[in-house]
């Protein structure tokens, strides 16, 4: 069963989540702080992370870089206050996967749950006309240009884990893991897996 983690200093955001999240019979975990959020990332498996960039006193884009940096595989879908497009960048440019303000509506974050469960990446319409999902800084890592299953996929690599390995853990089929095998070869211009795992551990990705 999938797991999300909510994390958002108001209860009444994360119980608005919830019922999003409880129409798909997922899992779920609350955290209203970062550092609650990270000892959850750190303990426990997560499929998606749901993140406010305003925690109270800390700054979500902070617990984004923690989060991307203990746990890179893990796609994190920002759900803000704030709909200026320079927030979105930064989000994106950080390691998010997705943005939604909370001006969307549940069917919008319902759809962007989905979407970035399977690894893709969505921007909610108000944030969508402003910059594109591809949309990151020129000084990005090569890697920022994977979908978050593509990450994830070479993560596992990176590990030195089997395409069945890979297939069995993520529970989908070994034809699709060398699908997204081939799109991580082509995206980040490489030719074999040794490439791949030296990437990985040089830059932190590997598991």
């Amino acid at each position: 069963m999938k797991r999300v983690m909510i994390v958002d200093n108001h209860e009444v955001v994360r119980s608005g989540v919830i019922r999003v999240i409880n129409r798909l019979d997922w899992e779920y975990g609350e955290a209203a702080t970062g550092s609650a959020a990270m000892k959850m990332v750190r303990e426990q498996p997560w499929d998606l992370i749901v993140l406010d960039l305003s925690l109270g006193e800390q700054n979500g884009l902070e617990v984004l870089r923690e989060v991307k940096k203990c746990r890179p595989s893990i796609p994190v879908l920002i759900l803000t206050m704030h709909v200026e497009e320079q927030y979105a960048r930064r989000a994106l440019r950080a390691g998010a996967s997705g943005y939604v303000t909370k001006n969307a509506t549940r069917e919008e974050l319902l759809k962007a749950v989905q979407v970035e469960m399977e690894g893709g990446v969505f921007l909610d319409s108000e944030i969508g006309l402003k910059i594109s999902p591809g949309e990151a800084g020129s000084d990005d890592p090569v890697h920022r240009s994977l979908s978050a299953r593509e990450l994830q996929v070479m993560s596992l690599i990176g590990s030195g884990k089997t395409v069945s390995e890979i297939a069995v853990l993520l529970k989908i089929s070994d034809k699709t893991v060398s699908t997204y095998r081939t799109r991580i070869l082509e995206k980040m211009k490489m030719r074999t897996n040794v490439e791949i795992i030296r990437y990985a551990i040089r830059n932190g990705l590997a598991n």
